[in-house]
């Protein structure tokens, strides 16, 4: 986990950075003074520390879980695999196209169990970022991840796949090679594995480019994170022609996790530490972890066909709507 001074602070967490900038100038204070022992003073504002945390994250707003979710500090898939599995080995290329570097994935080891894990990679720098095409994944990306999900079904290995995308790229030789039609694609495929899928969003969780590996027996949503249609951004230049309400599109969006479990697009959510994610990224990954080995446990017991049944049930019933009777659709 990354320290101060090199950690990023958002605007709701300047209250977090003054004390960091406190607990700093008392350690500089100690050097100067070695005579004064400052260790109460210090170790009382990292206890501060933790109770601000508790409070931002008792009160975040639906545009803040978003910046949360976006935060530079913030785990990726990546990170994850390093910290819940062991043996991880990744698999390269659609055999069609290229290996798309946004995408990424392999079979793992978690907790000794073998399975396939999947997930879009942000990258950690500016350098990283451009690699991997800032998490938006091309038609080969999500090929890709097709190619391996149908290998952890010949070898019957459960396939977990974590989530964090602003969407898939949306560019002109995306399309060209067929980009909705490999969403689709997928969508399609996932409903039919015969092994069991586990979703979870780890970060952003927009459109199509969530759902080209968002379908699954158990889709899980860390409390951190968004979920929805279109991002707030895009939402209010739409509706209001500027970013300027992208606050309120949060809010109308309906997009926390809080939000999905309510609607009942999700099944479950995945606790952060305090503050987020990005303040603990062991204690976060042990976390997930235990909250996919008690799924992967339970989804395990079912058989194949009934899972597929079950999937095909869950996202059937998805969405709101309201059937007019017979007469009034005749009038």
């Amino acid at each position: 986990m990354p320290q101060y001074p090199n950690r990023q602070f958002l605007d709701f967490e300047k209250p977090i950075k003054d004390v960091y900038e406190q607990i700093e100038d008392t350690r500089k204070l100690a050097e100067k003074n070695p005579k004064i022992d400052y260790t109460a003073t210090i170790e009382q504002l990292e206890n501060s520390i933790i109770e601000i945390r508790k409070e931002i994250t008792t009160h975040l707003t639906p545009w803040q879980r978003v910046q949360l979710s976006r935060h530079p500090d913030r785990p990726y898939t990546l990170k994850y695999i390093e910290k819940m599995c062991t043996h991880f080995v990744e698999l390269h290329g659609d055999r069609n196209f290229k290996d798309d570097k946004a995408m990424v994935g392999g079979f793992a080891q978690l907790d000794g169990e073998t399975i396939m894990i999947i997930g879009q990679q942000k990258g950690i720098n500016t350098k990283a970022r451009q690699l991997r095409n800032f998490g938006m994944a091309n038609p080969e990306g999500y090929r890709k991840a097709l190619r391996l999900m149908k290998l952890a079904e010949k070898f019957n290995k459960p396939v977990v796949c974590l989530i964090d995308t602003p969407g898939a790229y949306p560019g002109l030789e995306a399309e060209e090679r067929g980009q909705g039609e490999a969403i689709a694609r997928n969508i399609y495929e996932m409903i039919r594995l015969k092994v069991p899928v586990i979703i979870v969003i780890i970060g952003e969780g927009a459109s199509g480019g969530a759902l080209g590996i968002g379908v699954g027996d158990r889709v899980l949503m860390m409390e951190n994170t968004w979920y929805t249609v279109i991002s707030p951004e895009s939402c209010s230049s739409i509706l209001w022609r500027s970013w300027d309400k992208k606050e309120t599109a949060a809010e109308q969006l309906r997009l926390t996790a809080t939000d999905m479990k309510g609607f009942g697009l999700v099944d479950e959510i995945v606790h952060e530490p305090l503050g987020g994610a990005h303040w603990d990224y062991a204690d976060a990954a042990n976390i997930l972890k235990s909250y996919i080995l008690k799924n992967l446990k339970e989804i395990e017991k079912i058989s194949p066909e009934q899972r597929t049944i079950d999937r095909i049930e869950k996202y059937g019933k998805m969405g709101f709507w309201e059937e007019l009777p017979a007469e009034e659709t005749n009038a």
